[in-house]
């Protein structure tokens, strides 16, 4: 990206985020216009006050010359607030739809997507380089402009003045542009390199406040603090190589530009003295021959932004391109409402019955299958646990039921019908998740319990939280419902977030229940009440509960010991235990290991 050149074809996928607000852009280009004639006349005014006022010493005429420069000044003014006002209105609305479009897009991407992609990396597509493009789009060109008809309008009337005076600030340019885009190149790059690092800091600022229990009890803080100066000692070192190029740079600048004014204040004071040119004129050139160099400064500044900002949009069109793995036909989304434009009305209820028929599965990113030719019929109203060591394909079970991927082979039928022949949002609306780590949102329990269904009543909210035995633990609670509960949940323990995406599932009304691990993180007592809650709750409802305590599956209708992608073996628990098989021996192992756990405790 360091040496990338300008292409229109990146910039061009900008245009329908950009035509919406054309109209303003018009709008501020046409001030600068006005701007620019505004710029380049108003040293005209000083040749002219000069000409006819300080070097014949009178005041004739002085009244109508300051009513006529006021009214310029005002005009500017004027022009000023409105360019200033669009170019906002265009960065603040290209940033929002930017923003809005790949927040759409990020609703309707797949798992596998989330899976590969770290989330710092979305955060900032979708923070940072939207907020770069849309200052790029709304500033960067209207003051690139601005620049360039400065640059050519200044030079048109130096040359109309005195053609020698201009040719000499002319020759400068060249040598200017060159040591400019040297520079800025250079500059660009170690910009580049201090904003890497600065994001590395923030993500070591981040890991050491969210993992400082793990630090502390690991006591590894002398190995963080050694990490961290290594990265603010290369900040550091970007810093100052930034910081010395921009020392060398600035000096040179300034030579240039002295002496050029120096060259035109002694060549158009002798032109003076010979009378050749007015005293006014001159003003005019050392005023010119000043300001011209900013501008160009700009210009170089401005192409090197341009170029930067290519990698933003690429990031961004990048995530606003991908297409998710689990795709709804279009004859289905017309039927049944995409997921932000649903149409309930056309939903059928799910009783219950699955099937997967010869499913081999794959995932996006992976080399081997991790399901293959795999079968399985459950009845409606089934209570169905898997167990297994970890990578058995458990999980992925699960999330082939619950579509969110889907069978590289093979299909899956849901209440008879292929799941492919209605939509992901009506089947995912009528399964209730609990997770081993549960997700809770920033604000009140209530809250959290309330986005099973947002429009349940407060009243629905606490008889939801009864059914999973949760209610009494708010209730003693300082504000009960109205608790917040922090950040991810931080300010509750395992076993109360458990219970409340518990509640949460429920107020849902699934007709499909998913318990993944969902008791494996929390105390006896918080077991006890979960396992409760589940006899009575997923009665009558089929149900998939991944498990490590097996004691919590005694009660399932069925039974599946999954290894290396296959059903070992299948039936109630009485019926496991009687094969004295492989569910036998790990069942036999954690009942041992649980008791001496006991004994010890």
């Amino acid at each position: 990206m360091e040496h990338q050149s300008f292409h229109f074809k990146t910039w061009k996928k900008m245009i329908p985020f950009f035509r919406p607000y054309y109209k303003y852009f018009m709008t501020t280009i046409s001030l600068n216009v006005l701007l620019v004639a505004v710029d380049v006349l108003v040293p005209l005014f000083q040749s002219y006050a000069i000409d006819h006022f300080i070097v014949p010493d009178t005041l004739n005429g002085i009244g109508l010359f300051t009513l006529t420069y006021i009214a310029v000044i005002v005009i500017q003014t004027i022009s000023v607030f409105f360019s200033v006002r669009a170019a906002i209105h265009i960065e603040m609305n290209v940033g929002k739809d930017l923003k809005r479009a790949m927040f759409e897009k990020l609703q309707k991407l797949s798992f596998s997507y989330y899976n590969t992609t770290p989330v710092g990396y979305i955060h900032a597509r979708v923070m940072s380089d939207t907020a770069k493009i849309a200052s790029v789009l709304a500033w960067g060109l209207v003051d690139m402009f601005w620049a360039l008809v400065y640059v050519i309008g200044v030079f048109v009337i130096m040359f109309c003045l005195n053609v020698k005076l201009a040719a000499v600030v002319l020759l400068v340019v060249p040598f200017l542009a060159l040591v400019t885009g040297l520079f800025q190149s250079k500059m660009l790059h170690w910009n580049r390199k201090v904003r890497e690092c600065n994001s590395e800091i923030t993500g070591a600022y981040n890991e050491g406040i969210t993992g400082v229990s793990t630090s502390k009890t690991l006591g590894i803080e002398g190995q963080n603090d050694t990490a961290f100066q290594e990265t603010t000692r290369k900040m550091k070192e970007s810093s100052m190589t930034l910081a010395k190029l921009t020392a060398i740079y600035m000096p040179i600048i300034l030579f240039f530009s002295s002496t050029v004014t120096a060259y035109v204040l002694a060549r158009g004071g002798y032109l003076v003295l010979e009378k050749v040119i007015a005293l006014g004129t001159l003003s005019v050139f050392l005023s010119y021959a000043v300001g011209i160099f900013e501008p160009i400064q700009q210009l170089a500044r401005l192409l090197s932004d341009f170029i930067s900002c290519q990698a933003n949009i690429e990031r961004v069109t990048n995530l606003l391109e991908q297409e998710p793995n689990v795709v709804d036909d279009e004859k289905i989304l017309q039927v049944y409402g995409d997921s932000l434009h649903p149409k309930k009305e056309n939903w059928e209820k799910i009783r219950g019955e699955i099937e997967l028929r010869h499913v081999t599965f794959r995932y996006p990113d992976g080399k081997e299958n991790v399901l293959e030719d795999f079968s399985l019929h459950i009845k409606a109203g089934t209570k169905v646990a898997i167990v297994g060591e970890t990578g058995a394909g458990k999980s992925t079970v699960v999330n082939l039921v619950g579509r969110f991927f889907e069978p590289t082979k093979g299909n899956i039928l849901i209440d008879g019908k292929d799941y492919r022949e209605r939509s992901q949002l009506w089947l995912h609306s009528q399964i209730g998740y609990v997770l081993q780590n549960p997700h809770l949102f920033s604000g009140t329990i209530k809250e959290n319990i309330r986005y099973g269904r947002l429009d349940a009543t407060d009243e629905e909210v606490e008889e939801a939280a009864k059914q999973v035995y949760v209610h009494e633990v708010i209730e003693k609670m300082e504000h009960g419902y109205d608790t917040y509960v922090g950040e991810g949940g931080n300010r509750l323990s395992t076993g109360e977030k458990q219970l409340i995406s518990f509640a949460r599932a429920v107020l849902a009304k699934p007709s499909i229940f998913v318990l993944d691990e969902a008791t494996s993180s929390i105390d006896t007592w918080t077991e006890q009440l979960i396992q409760k809650a589940t006899d009575k709750l997923l009665a009558g409802h089929t149900s998939f509960m991944i498990a490590h305590r097996l004691s919590t599956i005694r009660n399932a209708d069925l039974i599946l010991f999954m290894k290396d992608g296959k059903v070992m073996e299948q039936g109630t628990h009485k019926d496991l235990m009687k094969k004295k098989g492989s569910y036998y021996q790990l069942y036999s192992r954690q009942f041992e290991e649980e008791r001496m756990m006991e004994v010890f405790s």
